[in-house]
């Protein structure tokens, strides 16, 4: 359905609809089922019935490119909250950060400087932060901010990184990351991106994907598989079997509101599961870009939108 995706992904960067949506109660109603809620309260209330599941948790709040400095440290001050109550309710939760939200497009050296400090909380509280891959304009940016953040010898293990399979570099980036300690959460992208970086044909992202995801699973590292394909999940399974590769050294990674039946089936074979769930106002491009990725969300709002 590759018109129908980039239909969703344009239709992701329309100022108008994107407006219409987030302020209207029809909007908001149409969300929540990707969505944990608008405030903190309503994700970490998420996050405690999802961990009740036996089922891990990483928060994100929503939003993406900023257009201060002082908004940066806003959005920033969000996640240092969600460090806090996540030690203070003791949840089984982590932090997805973006790193265009910590004001990247304003200046690289203001979004690693919040991203250290975000980092730091995590250490101090035992827990860690994943930053999230965008567009693969951002990806060598991104991904030296995270290599040096994990440089410093007292933040080593504390902080991640997101690898999308569908980018023709993320092999040899995966083995730099390998190579230095760094955890990975493997995906395959969400974003329009041409030909000359990414693998247009889905065939051919799927073959990466397995690919990186045997790569990772013959490292030491605790990494994240992200997928919703049960294809892809079967295989990592049988290359974990095959070498030696217990249940415990890694993750299958889900969405909030997606596939629950394989997450709960995955808790009973033994599996760690994680599930992102993002949260806040700023919901709509997020919405959108779930809706392209698997055309059978959009059948699943069409039958239950009008349920009570």
């Amino acid at each position: 359905m590759p018109v129908l995706r980039s239909a969703f992904i344009a239709l992701s960067h329309n100022r108008p609809l994107r407006n219409f949506a987030e302020h209207t109660r029809v909007g908001v109603r149409m969300s929540s089922r990707f969505v944990a809620g608008m405030e903190i309260e309503d994700a970490l209330r998420v996050a405690e019935a999802v961990n009740k599941q036996g089922i891990t948790v990483s928060l994100d709040s929503l939003g993406e490119s900023v257009t201060s400095e002082t908004e940066a440290h806003t959005a920033a001050e969000v996640y240092h909250r969600l460090l806090d109550a996540i030690a203070e309710r003791k949840l089984k939760a982590n932090i997805s950060v973006k790193l265009t939200q910590m004001g990247l497009s304003l200046s690289p050296e203001l979004a690693e400087s919040i991203a250290l400090d975000l980092t730091r909380h995590a250490q101090a509280t035992g827990n860690f932060v994943r930053i999230d891959m965008e567009d693969s304009s951002l990806a060598q940016v991104t991904l030296e901010i995270v290599r040096r953040v994990h440089a410093r010898p007292e933040l080593r293990g504390s902080v991640g990184i997101v690898i999308q399979a569908y980018l023709y570099r993320s092999q040899a980036d995966i083995e730099q990351l390998v190579a230095e300690g760094i955890r990975v959460r493997l995906c395959k992208g969400a974003y329009q991106e041409p030909a000359e970086v990414a693998f247009p044909r889905k065939a051919d992202v799927d073959d990466n994907y397995v690919r990186l995801s045997c790569q990772l699973l013959d490292s030491s590292i605790y990494h994240g598989l992200a997928t919703h394909d049960e294809a892809m999940i079967e295989a990592a399974q049988s290359y974990a079997s095959q070498h030696g590769v217990t249940p415990d050294r890694f993750e299958f990674q889900m969405l909030f509101g997606v596939r629950r039946d394989l997450q709960r089936r995955l808790v009973r074979e033994g599996y760690n599961v994680r599930v992102y769930v993002p949260f806040g106002r700023d919901w709509y491009p997020y919405f959108m870009r779930r809706l392209a990725e698997r055309p059978a969300n959009v059948l699943f709002l069409a039958k239950n939108f009008f349920r009570s």
